[in-house]
């Protein structure tokens, strides 16, 4: 009886052994477990920021395309103002280099009629 009773305390041994081998693995296994969770929240709401940043990136993309194509419509009706200005200036100048010609033509005039009076009053005056 004592030899089995030894063998059976040996055995309890042996099984106690495992048991806190096993109890020292699932422990580590928690804790594992438990580092793996975290790494997976932090994963997660880096996850979410990122979306989030993704999110206002795409935001301010929006905003930015509106204001380019504002600033695109703007400048289309800028360019069609300076275009009808720029037809309005040449049109005035070509009025104004015109009425210059006009102006030296009877400059011209004015003078040979001053000529011709200048002629007839000296002829007068001689006669």
């Amino acid at each position: 009886l004592q030899k089995e009773l030894l063998k059976y305390k040996q055995e309890a041994r042996n099984i106690q052994g495992i048991k806190d081998a096993l109890q020292q693995r699932l422990i580590q296994q928690d804790a594992s477990v438990l580092q793996l969770k975290q790494e997976l929240l932090r994963a997660n709401m880096d996850k979410e920021e990122l979306h989030n940043q993704n999110v206002d990136l795409q935001r301010k993309i929006e905003e930015r395309n509106r204001l380019l194509a504002e600033y695109k419509k703007e400048l289309c009706q800028k360019d069609r103002h300076l275009q009808q200005h720029q037809t309005k200036l040449d049109e005035m100048l070509r009025q104004l280099s015109e009425a210059s010609y006009q102006q030296v033509d009877l400059e011209r005039e004015l003078e040979h009629k001053e000529a011709l009076l200048a002629h007839c009053m000296k002829k007068e005056a001689e006669e």
